[in-house]
């Protein structure tokens, strides 16, 4: 018999529009879950170019990082954006 992890809720997150720390902005659209490692993972698109969704995980999404001294975060939540269908 196979012993099952527990599943643990997925984290929330403010859906909307985030500044990348480049300066670019993407359309969140939430957060999934990795059907084989259950890792959360973040779904977004950018608003530029072909607009493909990408996911990333959420640690790495909603986490800080260190440019020329300064911390920040990686991603910014800067507006509610679109009403977050996927199109």
């Amino acid at each position: 018999m196979s012993e099952e992890r527990p599943v643990l809720p997925l984290p929330t997150l403010k859906l909307g529009v985030y500044r990348h720390y480049k300066g670019e902005r993407y359309q969140v659209y939430g957060v999934a879950r990795h059907s084989e490692t259950l890792e959360a993972l973040v779904v977004y698109r950018p608003l530029y170019g072909e607009g493909a969704l990408w996911v990333r995980p959420y640690a790495m999404f909603t986490g800080r990082i260190t440019i020329d001294g300064v911390d920040q975060p990686r991603f910014e939540w800067v507006d509610a954006g679109h009403d977050g269908a996927l199109h």
